[in-house]
C-alpha cells in the first residue's frame, strides 16, 4: 500500500466523460477530492477516456502506482458507454492489482445535485433510448442523497405520469425536483411533475463519483482499500433488461402454440401468428450437461407439464396450467425449464411425467420462476422431478433465473421454504442465503414458511457472475496439459485451456525466460480469449471461453449477448492465461508488470464485442505502463498457420474461410497482402449456419453439417456452384444457400421425408468445388509455392482433404493450422502482436474498435 493512496473514478454512461481523482483517508472513510473533470464526448468515449485520465493524473502529480482503487459508473445508461467504462476499469484495476468498486451512474447524478446544494425530493431521469427512461427517486438532506427505489426502465410517458400522479395526490411531502439527461428529450413530459434543475446538474460528474464512492465506503457497501473483496471479475454493468433477442424470445415462448421441443415449432402446421420461416425450423440447441439435461426458457406450450409436476411435488400448493401460462408474458418475470430424454435417468420415463407431453423423446424434469421487484428477485417456484434429483438441476435453474434477474436490475434474492424442509434450507444456505424470519401458517396445510434472503452473486455462482475470479478453484480444475476433458465454466461459458498447442509444447524454465512477453486478447465475435507468447514465438498459454451455448438457441451469434458475455468473462480468462503461463515457466506467479506489451484484436468483427477487448486491453496496458499493439483479426488467422508449422513464411496464397469472411489473399510477406477475391454476399461459415438452421440441426452449423454430410452422397443433389466459371476469384454463397433452403421447403411441402445426410453432403460438395477451383486459379496466377488456410471453416474435413489433393497435384506445399487454432483464438493474435511489437508498431490510448478493416492497408 503506497503511503498516500488514491482512487480513480470515471463514468461514460451518457454523452459525458466524467473523471474524479480522490485521496483516500482510511481513518475517516473519506474520499478527499483532488481533481475532477467532465468532457463532452459524443460517441467518443473509447477514444478520449484514457487520454483524459492520463492527463488528469499528470496534472495532479499522481503516479499510477498510487492508485489502489478504481471506481466506475456501472450505469444504467447507454449500453455502449457503460461497457466502455466497465471494460476499461476492469483492465486498469486488474493490471494495477487494485480494488474495482462500482457505483450507480444515477446515484452519481444525485450526489452531484446534493453537492450543489439541492435538498428535498429529487428524481433522476436518465435516457434509456427507445422512448424509455431510467427513473429513480431520492431524498436529499444534509446527511446525503438517499435512494428510494431500485434501478428500472420504463416508457418515458409512463414514468412522467407516475410522478405527476404522485404530486397531484399529495402523497409526497415537498416539491419534486428533476434532473438527468433524459430531460433533454422529455422536459415537456416531466415539467408538470416538478421543477427542472439546471442543465449543469443533469450528467454524472467527477465530484459526484467521489461522493458516491465515499457513501458506499461509509455505509459498508464497499471498501476501496480491499482489493480482494472487490476483485474486478465480480463487477458487472447495470442493464435493467434482457437483451433484445432474449426479450423477443420470451414473447414468442409466452404464446400458447404447441411447439416441438426439439425444433421450437409445431410439427405439422405454421404458427397462428405468422407463416413458417427458416428461423422457425431452428433447433433450440441448448447443449445437454453430463446428465443429458438441457436448460431453456420455459414456454407456454409446457404449462401443462409444469402443472402436472406441480401437483406431484407441491401438493395442495400447486399452481394450475393457467396460472403458469399467465406468468410467462410478464416483463418482470423470468422462467426456466430443464428437459431430459424420454427415457428416465436409468430406464423408462421420468417419474411423475405420465401426463407430460414429450416431443422427440424429451420431457420436462424441472422448472423455476422468479419475480423481479424493487431490486430483488423473489423465487416463486422451483421444482424437480424426484427421479431426476441429485443432478444439480435445482442449482442450475435457480442460477439461470437469478442471472436473468440480475440483468433486470435485481441485486438480492428471496424465497419461502417450508419450515420442515431442512434439506432445502441447507441447499439455499449453500447459495449464500440466510433466514430473515417466518411467515406463520403460510402454506395451505398451515405449516410455517421460513423466509430466506441473500445476495444475487451467491445464487448465480462465481462462474456466472465473475468468471474465473476464484483462481484457486479454477487452477485446481485446469491442472495438467492440453485441452481439458472437463472444461471450466467462465461466466457460464466453456473455458478451454490449450497448453500451447501440439507444436509448441516445450516449456521453458524460468532461467531461460525469453522476452518480450506479450499478452494478447481476442473478442471479435463470440469467443473471449487470451494468450501469452514469448520472444521465441512459443505460446505459453492460450485460453478460450466459448459462448456457443448462449447463442445456439437463437441459431447464430447475437451481438448484444456476445458483448455482455465478454464483459463477464474477460477478467477470468486473462487471470487464467497468466496463471497457466506462470506454471509453464516455473514461476510462482506472472503479473501484468512482468509483460512487455499487450496486444488486442481491434478489427474486423462485431463492434460491441471488439470494444470490450479494446477497452480492457487499453486499460490494462495503461495501468501497467506497457505498449499497446493492435491486431487485424484476419491477419491473425494467417498467423495461425505458424502454430502448426513454426517454419511457415510467405510468399503464399491463403484461403480465409469463416463465419464472416471468405477470401483469397496473396501473402507477399508478413504484413504485405493483396486480396485476390472475396465473397460478394454471404461467407462460407454463414452459409453453413443458415443451412443447418433450415434443417433444424442447430448452431454452429459447420460441425453438424459436416457430420451429417459424412454419411451422405455428395452427388445426390445438384446444387449450384455460383461464380465457379466467372473468370475471377470472387465468391457468392447467397444463391447456394437459397437453393438449399428452397429444396428443403419444396420437399417438406411435397410431404417427402428429408434425406439430411444427402442434402448436407451435396451442399458441402458445392461449397468445396468452388473453393478449390478459385484456389487453383490463385496459385496459378501468383506462382506461390505455399497454400494455407485460416478461419473456422478451415477445420472442415472435406475442404481440407480437397486442398490436400489440389496441392499434391500442383506440387505446392500445403500448410494448415491445427484444428484447435482454426476458430477464433488469442494465440494467433499474440503471434501477430509479437512481430508488430518488434517493429515498434504501437497504438495510442485513443485507439478504438472497428467493424471493418482493409487487409491491404498498413495499420
Amino acid at each position: 500500500m503506497p503511503e498516500t493512496a488514491y482512487a480513480l473514478a470515471f463514468d461514460t454512461a451518457n454523452e459525458v466523460i466524467s473523471i474524479g481523482l480522490g485521496r483516500l483517508n482510511a481513518a475517516a472513510c473519506a474520499v478527499e477530492p483532488v481533481a475532477a473533470v467532465e468532457v463532452a464526448a459524443h460517441r467518443a468515449s473509447n477514444t478520449q477516456l484514457l487520454v483524459r485520465v492520463d492527463a488528469l493524473l499528470r496534472e495532479s502529480g499522481v503516479e499510477r502506482g498510487q492508485l489502489v482503487c478504481v471506481c466506475v459508473g456501472r450505469g444504467p445508461g447507454s449500453f455502449t458507454g457503460v461497457r466502455i467504462a466497465m471494460a476499461t476499469a476492469k483492465g486498469a484495476a486488474q493490471a494495477l492489482g487494485a480494488a474495482l468498486v462500482g457505483v450507480s451512474s444515477l446515484d452519481v447524478v444525485a450526489w452531484h445535485a446534493w453537492a450543489s446544494g439541492v435538498r428535498g425530493r429529487l428524481a433522476v431521469v436518465a435516457d434509456a433510448m427507445r422512448k424509455e427512461v431510467y427513473p429513480v427517486r431520492y431524498a436529499l438532506d444534509d446527511a446525503g442523497a438517499h435512494r428510494l427505489e431500485a434501478d428500472h426502465v420504463v416508457k418515458a410517458q409512463v414514468a412522467a405520469q407516475e410522478l405527476v400522479d404522485e404530486a397531484s395526490s399529495g402523497a409526497a411531502v415537498g416539491a419534486l425536483q428533476l434532473t438527468g439527461d433524459g430531460l433533454a428529450k422529455y422536459a415537456e413530459l416531466f415539467a408538470p411533475a416538478g421543477a427542472l434543475l439546471s442543465e449543469e446538474l443533469w450528467a454524472p460528474t467527477g465530484r459526484g463519483l467521489l461522493l458516491a464512492l465515499q457513501d458506499a465506503w461509509r455505509t459498508g457497501a464497499a471498501d476501496p482499500l480491499d482489493a480482494q473483496r472487490h476483485n474486478p471479475a465480480f463487477l458487472l454493468p447495470v442493464y435493467t433488461r434482457l437483451s433484445d433477442a432474449e426479450e423477443n424470445e420470451r414473447i414468442r415462448l409466452a404464446k400458447n402454440d404447441p411447439k416441438n421441443l426439439a425444433t421450437g415449432v409445431q410439427d405439422a402446421a405454421p404458427r397462428r401468428d405468422q407463416r413458417a420461416t427458416m428461423h422457425d425450423t431452428a433447433v433450440l440447441n441448448a447443449r445437454p450437461d453430463e446428465h443429458g439435461i438441457t436448460y431453456k426458457p420455459l414456454d407456454a406450450a409446457h404449462a401443462e407439464d409444469v402443472a402436472a409436476m406441480e401437483s406431484q411435488v407441491m401438493g395442495s400448493d400447486a399452481w394450475n396450467a393457467a396460472l403458469v401460462a399467465d406468468e410467462l408474458p410478464r416483463a418482470d418475470r423470468t422462467w426456466w425449464a430443464a428437459y431430459a430424454s424420454g427415457e428416465g435417468p436409468d430406464a423408462g420415463p421420468a417419474a411423475g411425467s405420465e401426463g407430460a407431453s414429450s416431443a422427440r423423446g424429451t420431457v420436462l424434469v424441472g422448472y423455476a420462476g422468479g419475480m423481479v421487484i424493487d431490486g430483488q428477485v423473489q423465487i416463486l417456484k422451483i421444482g424437480t422431478d424426484p427421479a431426476w434429483r441429485r443432478r444439480g438441476i435445482a442449482r442450475q435453474l435457480i442460477s439461470r433465473v437469478a442471472s436473468d434477474a440480475r440483468d433486470l436490475g435485481a441485486i438480492t434474492c428471496s424465497l419461502e421454504v417450508r419450515a420442515s424442509n431442512v434439506g432445502a434450507q441447507a441447499f439455499y444456505e449453500s447459495l449464500g442465503m440466510h433466514s430473515i424470519g417466518k411467515r406463520s401458517h403460510y402454506y395451505s396445510d398451515r405449516e410455517d414458511a421460513v423466509i430466506m434472503e441473500g445476495p444475487l452473486q451467491g445464487v448465480i455462482g462465481s462462474s456466472a457472475v465473475g468468471g474465473a475470479a476464484d483462481a484457486k478453484a479454477l487452477r485446481a480444475v485446469t491442472e495438467g496439459a492440453g485441452i481439458q476433458e472437463s472444461p471450466v465454466d467462465v461466466a457460464g461459458m466453456t473455458l478451454r485451456v490449450d497448453e500451447a498447442h501440439d507444436a509448441q509444447k516445450a516449456a521453458q524454465p524460468a532461467a531461460q525466460l525469453e522476452h518480450p512477453l506479450i499478452l494478447a486478447i481476442e473478442s471479435s465475435c463470440d469467443e473471449t480469449a487470451a494468450a501469452i507468447v514469448d520472444g521465441k514465438g512459443n505460446l505459453l498459454s492460450d485460453v478460450v471461453a466459448s459462448q456457443i451455448d448462449f447463442h445456439s438457441r437463437f441459431g447464430g451469434v447475437v451481438p448484444e449477448i456476445a458483448s455482455r458475455k465478454h464483459i463477464e468473462a474477460i477478467c477470468g480468462v486473462c487471470d487464467e492465461c497468466l496463471d497457466v503461463a506462470a506454471q509453464r515457466l516455473g514461476m510462482e506467479r506472472l503479473t501484468w508488470s512482468d509483460l512487455d506489451g499487450v496486444g488486442v484484436t481491434y478489427a474486423p468483427g462485431l463492434v460491441g464485442a471488439l470494444v470490450v477487448g479494446v477497452a480492457f486491453a487499453k486499460g490494462a496496458a495503461w495501468a501497467a505502463d506497457k505498449p499497446l499493439v493492435g491486431v487485424n483479426h484476419l491477419e491473425g488467422h494467417m498467423y495461425a498457420n505458424k502454430i502448426g508449422a513454426p517454419d511457415f513464411a510467405p510468399p503464399a496464397v491463403v484461403s480465409l474461410v469463416s463465419g464472416g469472411n471468405t477470401m483469397l489473399v496473396h501473402m507477399h510477406g508478413w504484413g504485405d497482402y493483396r486480396v485476390l477475391g472475396a465473397t460478394i454476399d454471404d461467407a462460407v461459415g454463414e452459409a453453413f449456419d443458415k443451412v443447418a438452421k433450415a434443417l433444424g440441426l442447430g448452431y454452429p452449423g459447420g460441425p453438424v453439417v459436416s457430420a451429417q454430410g459424412a454419411k451422405g452422397n455428395p452427388k445426390a443433389i445438384e446444387f449450384p456452384r455460383a461464380m465457379m466459371h466467372s473468370g475471377d476469384m470472387r465468391f457468392s454463397l447467397s444463391g447456394l444457400k437459397t437453393a438449399v433452403v428452397t429444396y428443403i421447403n419444396n420437399e417438406r411441402a411435397a410431404g417427402r421425408e428429408l434425406n439430411v445426410p444427402d442434402i448436407c453432403a451435396s451442399f458441402e460438395a458445392a461449397v468445396v468445388d468452388v473453393q478449390v477451383k478459385k484456389a487453383e486459379m490463385a496459385l496459378r496466377e501468383t506462382g506461390a509455392p505455399i497454400f494455407c488456410l485460416g478461419g473456422g471453416v478451415a477445420a472442415n474435413p472435406v475442404l481440407r482433404a480437397a486442398y490436400e489433393k489440389l496441392c499434391k497435384k500442383m506440387h505446392v506445399r500445403l500448410v494448415m493450422p491445427p484444428l484447435s487454432a482454426c476458430g477464433d483464438n488469442a494465440g494467433m493474435i499474440a503471434l501477430v502482436a509479437l512481430d508488430r511489437f518488434r517493429q515498434g508498431k504501437f497504438y495510442g490510448l485513443e485507439t478504438d474498435a472497428q467493424a471493418h478493416a482493409d487487409l491491404e492497408q498498413e495499420y
